[in-house]
């Protein structure tokens, strides 16, 4: 089984370490992985910003990119629900592009999904000595279903123990582009999120999406919470964190 892995501009330019552990998990399933060197951005943020050419003339080239591969997995919900429910609408009206785009968006799976309902993973190599909480991000919730999949492969993580807190399915505020357009309000919403994560005592808060990871963190920190973990689920799946290393319950990220 060949696969591609779309790694996210996120995480290529702020925390490289989720796509290695990525990487981690996909071979160790038994997956043939690709990483396309010339991959750039899936074009969310052009499409969100309204700037629908920018948008197909991204998806033509990640459509172009990633052909001839079995599946295409992402460590982001975000970012693989763009082009799995985006890509076609935007090429809807191009007969020669849409073929292509719908194609591409079957082949299209955030991280866990691939895991748990392609792969059928039933153990993972990490290891977690506490307790994390999960948050679930918009786009991979709300546009993929991903809910149940990043929580299976958790259970399976030794020494972890899952303490759900209250609003899990909320929004952290940061929304790309809204965060910087509703400044005021995204920051409202992440002290909620944070007052949330905080209330349910776990060591670390995770989640699929490091664009929420990132939006969380920040706001803890500067709220002076320098002992809370920030991890993305790979990371903790995987056994290897944002530092290169095993996550574990305590110390700042």
């Amino acid at each position: 089984m060949r696969v591609a892995l779309f790694v996210t501009c996120l995480v290529d330019l702020m925390r490289p370490s989720i796509g290695f552990a990525t990487a981690r998990l996909l071979e160790e399933a038994g997956c043939e992985l690709v990483v396309p060197e010339t991959q750039t951005c899936c074009g969310q943020p052009a499409y969100s910003s309204g700037n629908r050419a920018a948008a197909r003339q991204l998806a033509k080239k990640v459509i172009g990119e990633f052909a001839g591969f079995d599946y295409v997995v992402a460590p982001s919900g975000s970012c693989a629900e763009h082009i799995r429910n985006a890509y076609p609408l935007l090429l809807a009206d191009e007969a020669d592009w849409l073929p292509r785009a719908q194609e591409l968006a079957a082949r299209t799976f955030e991280l866990t999904d691939f895991l748990v309902n392609v792969l059928h993973v039933d153990k993972v190599p990490g290891r977690f000595a506490g307790s994390v909480t999960y948050h679930d991000s918009c786009s991979g919730l709300r546009g993929l279903g991903i809910r149940e999949q990043p929580r299976a492969l958790l259970a399976q993580v030794p020494g972890l123990e899952l303490r759900e807190m209250a609003g899990a399915e909320e929004c952290c505020g940061f929304g790309g582009a809204f965060s910087v357009k509703f400044g005021e309000l995204s920051a409202a919403i992440a002290a909620r999120k944070c007052g949330n994560l905080r209330a349910s005592g776990a060591d670390a808060v995770v989640g699929g999406d490091l664009g929420c990871l990132l939006n969380i963190e920040g706001r803890l920190r500067r709220e002076g919470d320098l002992k809370t973990r920030v991890l993305h689920v790979a990371e903790v799946l995987a056994g290897v964190d944002g530092d290169g290393e095993a996550p574990h319950a305590g110390g700042a990220n």
